[in-house]
């Protein structure tokens, strides 16, 4: 199995990025998606009110991020780590807040 696929390699060629700029995308992605979960933690920790969240979808959105959290770290990259500390912390209490105010 080849180090980066063919598409990868066209990528790159196309969007000829430093890695200093791949590291500032990876940052601006990270701080998007999750600080989007602030506001609804808030929300539900403000209002109590839970009856439009999903408990099986945040169960699996859950598990999902842990497991992106873990690869973070096996891969040693620190937005990946961060960021999904800080996710898993925020959906987590979005959660149990899910299943202790219904």
């Amino acid at each position: 199995m080849s180090e980066s696929s063919p598409f990868v390699n066209h990528l790159q060629a196309l969007l000829p990025l430093t890695p200093a700029t791949i590291e500032w995308l990876g940052a601006c992605a990270a701080i998007l998606t999750t600080g989007s979960f602030i506001p609804q933690a808030w929300l539900i920790f403000r209002t109590r009110q839970v009856e439009g969240i999903s408990v099986g979808m945040y169960s699996a959105f859950t598990a999902g991020v842990a497991l992106w959290l873990l690869y973070g770290v096996a891969m040693g990259s620190w937005p990946i780590t961060i960021a999904n500390a800080i996710t898993l912390t925020l959906a987590s209490a979005i959660l149990v807040m899910r299943v202790r105010y219904r």
